[in-house]
């Protein structure tokens, strides 16, 4: 039990670490063009992989770290405190809800269902893009309507601003997902008791 829990602690950092650095690495490379932050990343791949192999509890804390290494090192863009805590902590975290389908990407893992595996993948990776694009976006339209050009609601300048970098790295983050999930499919699977 004990060795579990250590066991637990140390991928969480590990695999949270390992979403800055793809973050960052992203952020890198987009040339800036997302001005007010966000990126297209496959940086959420660590945090679903956490949230296959721990169920829900591995990947909020995960994505919990992503958030805060990215607060914490300045590497964020804020005007709030509020709007920090929903665009990096609140969106990061919710990533982690991609375990609620942890049970059966094990299973599907374990009896070499692959078409079943890639749709539990795709849809875990919808769930936890979706509630990150929900974060930004909130956040987008309680804090960033001044920078909506003139004439065109706050509501439909977050939507595109935000799903510009969120789709696309929704469709990216999932496709190397399932393509690990061929090549390694056990790193998906280690604990057999995902909360």
């Amino acid at each position: 039990m004990k060795k579990n829990n250590t066991l637990f602690l140390v991928e969480v950092a590990i695999f949270g670490a390992l979403a800055y650095l793809l973050d960052l690495l992203a952020g890198v490379l987009s040339l800036q063009i997302w001005p007010q932050g966000g990126a297209i990343t496959i940086s959420m791949v660590p945090v679903f992989i956490m949230a296959f192999r721990w169920g829900i509890k591995g990947g909020i804390l995960s994505g919990f770290i992503l958030g805060l290494l990215q607060i914490v090192t300045g590497t964020f863009w804020g005007i709030d405190p509020v709007q920090i805590f929903l665009d990096y902590i609140v969106a990061f975290t919710s990533l982690g809800f991609a375990g609620v389908v942890a049970s059966q990407v094990a299973t599907s893992a374990k009896r070499d269902e692959m078409k079943k595996l890639v749709m539990y993948v795709s849809i875990a990776s919808f769930i936890g893009c979706l509630l990150r694009f929900l974060a930004h976006y909130t956040a987008g339209i309680i804090y960033f309507d001044y920078l909506a050009p003139e004439g065109q609601p706050v509501w439909l300048y977050s939507l595109l601003y935000n799903g510009s970098f969120m789709l696309p790295s929704f469709v990216i983050a999932t496709i190397v997902t399932v393509l690990l999930i061929k090549t390694v499919p056990r790193i998906f699977t280690f604990n057999n008791s995902v909360a």
